[in-house]
């Protein structure tokens, strides 16, 4: 029985959270007729904006401007893009959201970069609020709630109960006929579609027994990511409140960390090592020659690939403050990374795969194995 309460009111939660997510996507569909592509798009621009707000304003403030921005965001899509595109059918307005989708990701990308922003709970919700079957119930989570609550019921009191729903639902079924009685049908849509988009861990490592359980390990890394995913999915990216104290102050060094597991992560199998090295070589390296030593287009072709290599590294090397020159030498640095791989093959077929604290770990496929 307590199981079933504590994953009852967390459900709830989760589902009003995927509540303030749908009912944007839903208000634009069932009224406008427009499948918007972009709506989780435009959602993850407001995450950005109330993240980005609340650094200079504080938290509660950004939750107000970042919809505003949203909003206007939305109106602007709507009557300078499906306004014009609507008298063509549902067709072009798939089409055009679904560009929309494209430009606003590689817009976000360049603004903010590919990496993920370090969030926390604001210190007034960061409290538990109370606690149910001995489990806590923060606060953060019980606001959440609390706003989807709110926002379900104003939508509905507008749509329903007031004259502005009622206009509103006019205009959406019957055009024509609203705008005969002087009602302004295009505003009405640029304001339901702006309205629409508006509406727009630690605890695992604890469970799975903290750094205490892989003190021992021979291999801590893989033995750390088979514990955690045993707690649930896993993601695995770049932080700013992780601080390595492991150095790395030759490239000897980062050779041993690449050569000690790289090729048991492909299994061990030849095949797939010619195929990552062929891979790594047309991918990285061949650019490189054809925009040396090629003439005529192919010169081009091998320029454009070293310069998009160059620009979609630059995220990484902003977030580590370094040059971004270092850009340019990403060829090399998959060359190096390759020769790493080869080394760790051969150091495999000499019996000495997997060297880690002074011992040879042998086969790895166990390991690997488990994390697949």
């Amino acid at each position: 029985m307590e199981i079933v309460l504590v994953s009852l009111l967390n459900g709830l939660v989760y589902g009003m959270l995927l509540f303030m997510l749908a009912s944007g996507l839903t208000l634009i569909f069932s009224m406008m007729g427009v499948l918007n592509f972009a709506h989780a798009s435009i959602y993850m621009i407001g995450a950005y904006l109330a993240f980005t707000v609340s650094r200079l304003i504080g938290f509660f403030p950004a939750l107000i401007v970042a919809p505003i921005l949203c909003g206007l965001l939305g109106a602007a899509i709507e009557v300078w893009g499906l306004r014009r595109v609507h008298s063509n059918g549902h067709v072009a307005e798939l089409l055009f959201t679904f560009g929309l989708v494209f430009i606003i990701q590689r817009s976000v990308q360049m603004i903010w970069g590919m990496l993920p922003m370090a969030y926390r709970v604001p210190p007034s919700l960061d409290f538990s609020l109370f606690t149910f079957y001995g489990e806590h119930f923060p606060a953060y989570r019980g606001f959440m709630l609390l706003v989807s609550a709110g926002m379900l019921l104003a939508l509905w009191l507008l749509l329903k109960k007031t004259r502005v729903g009622m206009v509103i639902r006019a205009a959406l079924t019957h055009p024509q006929m609203a705008s005969a009685l002087g009602h302004n049908v295009p505003m009405v849509f640029t304001i339901v579609f702006a309205g629409g988009c508006m509406l727009a861990r630690r605890d695992a490592l604890r469970a799975a027994g903290g750094m205490a359980a892989i003190r021992d390990a021979l291999i801590d890394d893989c033995t750390l990511a088979i514990k955690l995913k045993a707690q649930g999915p896993i993601w695995i990216g770049l932080t700013q409140n992780v601080s390595s104290i492991r150095g790395y102050a030759a490239l000897a060094d980062i050779r041993h960390m690449v050569s000690r597991t790289a090729y048991a992560q492909l299994r061990y199998s030849p095949l797939v090592l010619a195929g990552t090295v062929i891979g790594l070589a047309i991918t990285f390296i061949a650019p490189v020659v054809l925009a040396l030593f090629a003439v005529g287009a192919a010169r081009f072709l091998g320029l454009a690939a070293w310069l998009l290599m160059a620009l979609v590294l630059q995220p990484t090397l902003r977030f580590y403050r370094v040059s971004p020159l270092w850009g340019v030498a990403l060829p090399a640095i998959a060359a190096i990374y390759m020769a790493f791989t080869v080394d760790s093959a051969y150091q495999h077929w000499r019996g000495r795969s997997g060297m880690w604290k002074g011992r040879a770990q042998g086969d790895l496929r166990g390991k690997v194995s488990e994390l697949r």
